[in-house]
This record gives C-alpha cells, structure tokens and sequence, in this order.
C-alpha cells in the first residue's frame, strides 16, 4: 500500500514540483497552502508523513509541529528557507524527523522521505540491532564490530543506544542531553562532542570514516541508515 504524504506549502511553483516528485515516486499526496488548512487536511486523512514549509501566510510552522506533536508521532520534514541553526534546532527539538534547507535537491529531499518512512517504526522493544558490521545487544549491553567485541563504558552505551533506536533521525545536542544526562544544555557541547570522537574511534572501521555516526553541523547528531 502506497505512503500518504500530506504537504503543506504555500508556494505554489515549489508544491507543485514536490507533488509531481512524490506521484511519480509511487506516493499519494495531499496539499495545503495554509496552516489552518494543513491541520485539516491532516485530521481528516490518514497521513502517513508531512513536508512542512515554516513561513505559511497564516501561522508559523513550529505550531503546527506543536500541534500535531501533541497527539501523534506522525513523521514531520521540515522544508523551509530558514537556514539559521537555530531555526533548525528548534523545530527539531520541537518533534520534526528532519530539516531541508530551501532551495534544495529533489533527490535528497525523496531519499529523505524514504529513511524517515523505514524508521518510524517503534524501535523502543528492539532486543538487538544490526546494520552493517555493527551488531548491539541491549539487554546484555554488548556491542560487536565485524563479530570483535567492543567495549564501551556505560554512557558511551547509552549515547550509541539512544542514536540507533532513532536511527535516521537528526537529534539536536540538547535532545542528546536530556536524554542521557537527564538536562538540556545551549551550550555545553564540548563533552559530548568527546564521547562521539570515543564511539568512532571504536566502531568505525577507519578514523573519519563516518560509516555509522554523522555530525549535523551545529546541530546534532544522526545515526545512518542507508
């Protein structure tokens, strides 16, 4: 069964070049020029993810991320012109999956549509987890490397575990924070940034071959999936 993808953007030249995209892509598509419109069309229909532009004529995106964060996991992209970083900080931290910075490439946008469509399945009851030469028991918290253990101390553990139960998924620093050290922090990243540097050193086959940890430039971190 086809992917209901509901987009809400009120540039009309930049929904009718996704629309297309994503109909030629084997998905169904619903559209909205507004906000308000957008919530309704969401509500009434069974979407199944959202590409939302922030600047909309009648309200700011971030609320509607709100909103529909209020009741449902439903994916959210955000596609905006808003590049700054904390634009994008803030509608991660606020529930969107992910955030493409107008103008942009139709086939990063379609391959991120893919990787957030694969992993929005609940992975929180996952015992173990494979991808590539990486394999994780969590219940024995074990890591494996190309069947060779690896040793990881217990908040190293913790950082790896929270990456890959929301794999594809951008998490920003401060998500990362509160989630492992049980507060968020705007600028207390110098430690965090430590911890990775260690994971990498221990999981990735090469130095600096990013084969599993991608750094989101002032942003956060993403586990791949492709």
């Amino acid at each position: 069964m086809s992917k209901t993808i509901l987009i809400i953007e009120d540039d009309r030249v930049i929904l009718k070049f996704l629309t297309l995209a994503l109909k030629t892509s084997g998905y169904e598509v619903k559209s909205a020029d507004t906000g308000v419109f957008g919530l309704g069309q969401y509500y009434e229909q069974n979407i199944d993810l959202v590409l939302l532009d922030l600047g909309l004529p009648d309200m700011d995106g971030m609320g509607i991320i709100k909103n529909i964060r209020a009741e449902r996991q439903t994916p959210i992209i955000v596609i905006s012109a808003r590049g700054r970083e904390k634009d994008k900080v803030d509608a991660l931290d606020s529930g969107a999956n992910d955030y493409v910075t107008k103008p942009f490439n139709i086939g990063e946008v379609l391959a991120r549509v893919r990787a957030v469509l694969r992993t929005t399945v609940d992975t929180n009851d996952l015992e173990t987890f494979e991808y590539k030469d990486l394999t994780i028991d969590f219940e024995r918290h074990e890591v494996k490397v190309s069947d060779q253990e690896v040793h990881l101390t217990p908040i190293e553990f913790k950082l790896l575990e929270l990456l890959v139960k929301h794999q594809g998924k951008v998490l920003t620093h401060s998500f990362i924070h509160e989630h492992v050290w049980g507060y968020r922090t705007v600028d207390d990243y110098q430690s965090l940034r430590v911890f990775m540097a260690s994971i990498r050193k221990k999981i990735e086959p090469e130095p600096k071959s990013y084969d599993y940890i991608l750094t989101e430039i002032g942003v956060g971190y993403r586990f791949k999936d492709d």
